[in-house]
C-alpha cells in the first residue's frame, strides 16, 4: 500500500507541474477595458490555479485505482479497499480550509473592490426590453435604441459609447422580463430586473470596438425569449475628446430625424 501511495504521490505531482504550467501559459481570456476586469481575469487565474492540484489529484487517484485494483479475470472481485481516517479527516479539512479560503479572496476581497467606489464620471442608463436596449445618458440628455439584430449585421446596430479613462455607472432596469447586462471586455455583468434598478460600475481603460473584437458588445446573458441570441448592442470605447465628438454627432441625427417626423405629420 505505501508503494501504492508513492506512485500515486509522483504521479500528482508531475501532472500538477504540468497542469499549472498550462494554466500560467495559456491565455484564454478576451481582450481587457477596464480596471475591474483585470482583477476578475486574476480572481480566474488563482481560481484555476488553486482548482489544478485538487483535479489533477482526484484524477490521479481515480485512474490508478482503475487500473492497479482492477479484478484481473471475470470471475474474479477486485481486492478490498478499506477507508483511511486520517487521510478522510485531512482531505475534509484542507478542502473546507481551501474553500474557506476562496470565499474571502478572491471572494469577499474581489466583492469589495469592485464597490469600492460609488461614483461615476459618467453615468448611462440602460433599459432592456425585448428584444433591445435603451441606452441613455442623462449628462447629455442623449439616448440610443438598439435593434434586435443578428451578430453577422450588427455593425448595422445603434452603439454604446464610452470614453477611454472614466469611471462609468451604469443604472440597469427592464420594462418585462428579466435580461442580463453583459458587456464581456468589461468582464462585467448584472440582471436587468422589472421594476428595480441595479448598478454597475466599470473604469474604462483601453479603446476599441466590435470591429476589432467580438468582446466588445452589450449582450443579454439571460434567457428572455425568442429574440433572445439577437439581443445584443455594439461597444465602442473611444477617448473622451472622441466621446464628446460622438454625442454632437448623434444629437445631430437626432434632430434631423425629429424634424423629418414632424415635416412627415404635416
Amino acid at each position: 500500500m505505501r508503494r501504492d501511495a508513492l506512485i500515486v504521490f509522483i504521479l500528482w505531482v508531475l501532472l500538477t507541474v504540468v497542469g499549472e504550467a498550462i494554466v500560467m501559459a495559456i491565455d484564454i481570456y478576451p481582450p481587457v477595458a477596464a480596471v475591474e476586469a483585470e482583477h476578475i481575469d486574476q480572481a480566474a487565474r488563482t481560481l484555476f490555479m488553486l482548482a489544478t492540484p485538487v483535479f489533477t489529484f482526484v484524477v490521479v487517484v481515480m485512474l490508478y485505482s482503475i487500473w492497479r485494483f482492477r479484478a484481473r479475470d471475470e470471475s474474479e472481485e477486485g481486492p478490498a479497499v478499506y477507508i483511511h481516517q486520517p487521510f478522510a479527516v485531512g482531505w475534509l479539512v484542507v478542502t473546507s480550509a481551501l474553500a474557506a479560503l476562496l470565499f474571502y479572496n478572491p471572494g469577499y476581497v474581489g466583492w469589495k473592490f469592485l464597490q469600492r467606489d460609488p461614483t461615476g464620471d459618467l453615468v448611462v442608463q440602460v433599459v432592456a426590453a425585448q428584444w433591445h436596449w435603451h441606452v441613455t445618458y442623462p449628462q447629455y440628455d442623449l439616448t440610443v435604441t438598439s435593434k434586435p439584430i443578428g451578430f453577422e449585421r450588427m455593425e448595422e446596430n445603434a452603439e454604446l459609447a464610452l470614453p477611454a479613462g472614466k469611471r462609468v455607472k451604469f443604472e440597469i432596469t427592464s420594462v418585462d422580463v428579466i435580461h442580463s447586462f453583459w458587456i464581456p471586455a468589461l468582464r462585467m455583468k448584472v440582471d436587468a430586473v422589472p421594476g428595480l434598478v441595479t448598478t454597475m460600475y466599470a473604469t474604462v481603460t483601453e479603446p476599441g470596438s466590435y470591429e476589432e473584437d467580438a468582446a466588445f458588445r452589450v449582450q443579454c446573458a439571460e434567457l428572455c425569449g425568442t429574440g433572445h441570441p439577437r439581443m445584443n448592442m455594439r461597444v465602442t470605447v473611444m477617448e473622451p475628446e472622441e466621446f464628446e465628438k460622438w454625442v454632437e454627432e448623434q444629437k445631430k441625427m437626432m434632430e434631423m430625424g425629429g424634424g423629418m417626423e414632424e415635416e412627415g405629420d404635416h
